[in-house]
């Protein structure tokens, strides 16, 4: 079956990040010349996905007006000549087939709740992509490429995306022990947020995921994890335990944007990449007295 779906969430309060996040997403805060939503639903599309399902909070109206068209807008840079613009603010709003679902306050909170919000949208037989939006994954092939390719190599109950980062860090994520003596990176425990002495590896998970809708099943079927929140990881970590379910490492850069430091490290570290902006951003950088 081709995948042509995701779920991407985008329905976090955003706290780290107030009061900037009072009135705007924390998932539209530019990252260069996009919101960081953008990046996430171009690399959706740049693997192969068609129908994309946002899963947005109550007053999220930035949002769905971004991924819409904007009449008065496009008349505007038609007039004065602004071809170029012109052309990418039309792109934006046909980049993928959009469906918005705002996820209801009588939910749990926790980054497995948007597939609840998103569930009467997706097929009982059908396999689907599952994304959180405000990670960003800098990769050729894409990172949600590499998790779908590799399901389709393993041919899995599921699969998701991980990444190695410094074992003092391990415990701020979802944590994964992979099995040993298979040619698959077959899920054998996975935890999210372990203490910092029970860490399992420095492999972690990222908000990338190729999965069946059993996969919803179980959330609504499965108990508040840590925190009282329910937590994806506990879900891939169920299903795990009943199929095989592999975690992909992925070849690229992986950035998470949840707090501010996070997010200008990102900033930074892709605007050197620009060809526009990054020789006369290195050389700002290279002026200052640190």
């Amino acid at each position: 079956m081709k995948i042509t779906k995701a779920v991407i969430a985008a329905a976090g309060l955003g706290t780290r990040f107030l009061p900037a996040t009072k009135a705007v997403p924390k998932e539209m805060l530019p990252l260069l010349d996009r919101p960081i939503l953008q990046h996430v639903v171009e690399e959706a599309v740049d693997s192969g996905i068609t129908d994309v399902i946002l899963v947005i909070r109550r007053g999220s109206h930035a949002i769905t007006d971004h991924f819409d068209s904007a009449p008065e807008l496009e008349r505007t840079l038609e007039a004065t000549g602004k071809l170029r613009l012109l052309e990418e603010v039309r792109r934006v709003s046909q980049l993928a087939n959009f469906a918005f679902v705002r996820q209801g306050t009588d939910l749990p909170y926790g980054n497995g709740t948007p597939l609840l919000a998103a569930s009467p949208f997706i097929g009982k037989d059908e396999i689907f992509c599952y994304m959180f939006g405000d990670d960003v994954i800098d990769a050729d092939p894409p990172g949600l490429r590499q998790v779908m390719d590799a399901y389709e190599r393993y041919h899995p109950a599921g699969a998701m995306a991980a990444y190695e980062v410094p074992w003092e860090e391990a415990h701020l994520y979802g944590c994964i022990k992979l099995k040993e003596g298979t040619e698959a990176p077959e899920i054998e425990h996975l935890i999210e947020k372990p203490e910092p002495g029970k860490v399992l590896s420095n492999l972690v998970q990222v908000g990338r995921f190729v999965v069946p809708y059993e996969i919803v099943e179980i959330l609504e079927n499965r108990k508040l994890g840590k925190g009282g929140e329910l937590w994806m990881a506990d879900a891939m970590l169920a299903l795990a335990q009943r199929k095989r379910v592999v975690a992909q490492p992925i070849q690229g850069t992986w950035y998470t944007t949840g707090d501010p430091l996070r997010l200008l490290q990102t900033f930074i570290a892709l605007a050197l990449k620009d060809d526009r902006i990054g020789p006369q951003l290195r050389q700002y950088l290279q002026g200052l007295r640190l």
